[in-house]
């Protein structure tokens, strides 16, 4: 099996959802900010995807340089002060904007087919597949 499976989520996030063009996009009300809006919100998405449990554990990981292959070469990260004065004052609508996109990209692509059910088959099943005829499926709930 491939390995590099975060690696491989970031490009299919650039790729088919285009995170980075609503990411761009995003504002704040700070005035002459020394980062700007996006890489504060990405490296927050890069933590939760990540299951980073804290802000002074993701202070530690930029520190660590451990994003720096995800930037382009010689880009400065905000530190965690940066991101949470970003995250006080940055204009929800552009998120909610972004959010909305990937729902209807998700249900367009038919990533969500007849709902909720994912990962269906006719010829292969596990213990814990739900039956429907000679149609094996997981389901699942989706935020």
């Amino acid at each position: 099996m491939r390995k590099n499976y975060f690696a491989k989520l970031i490009r299919y996030m650039k790729n088919v959802y285009h995170i980075e063009n609503g990411l761009n996009k995003l504002t704040d009300g700070r005035v002459n900010p020394t980062y700007d809006t996006a890489k504060a919100v990405t490296l927050v998405l890069l933590g939760f995807l990540l299951r980073i449990k804290s802000f002074n554990e993701l202070n530690l990981m930029i520190k660590n340089n451990e994003f720096s292959k995800l930037f382009p070469r010689g880009t400065r990260l905000p530190v965690v002060d940066s991101i949470r004065d970003t995250l006080k004052f940055i204009d929800i609508t552009g998120l909610k904007e972004i959010n909305e996109y990937i729902i209807k990209k998700a249900v367009d692509n038919k990533v969500f087919e007849n709902g909720t059910k994912f990962f269906g088959s006719n010829k292969k099943s596990c213990q814990e597949c739900l039956r429907n005829k000679s149609h094996c499926f997981h389901s699942g709930v989706v935020m």
